[in-house]
């Protein structure tokens, strides 16, 4: 492990508790049990923020991809009706 620093938290007596518990059933010690409780919090905040910046973008992005799609869509017309006006005049 990198370097640590020692810090000093205060808890509630229930949360501590529960900490209490879930590290003895673990076999752990609370040091190992809140250094994995912090990373998961911050591995959690990531994804919603990315979530949130990925709505973001949606958003703003919507309208344009609306035009784009509707281009496209002209775009699979046209062709569609070339094909099947060569495929007319095979007959």
């Amino acid at each position: 492990m990198a370097e640590s620093k020692r810090i000093m938290i205060s808890l509630p007596n229930s949360l501590l508790q529960e900490v209490d518990c879930i590290v003895e059933t673990e076999k752990r010690n609370r040091s190992e049990f809140i250094r994995e409780a912090m990373k998961l919090y911050i591995r959690e905040r990531r994804k919603i923020e990315i979530r949130e910046m990925m709505k973001n973008g949606y958003r703003e992005m919507g309208a344009m991809n609306l035009v784009l799609s509707e281009v496209g869509l002209d775009l699979d017309i046209c062709a569609l009706e070339r094909y099947e006006e060569k495929l007319a005049e095979c007959e």
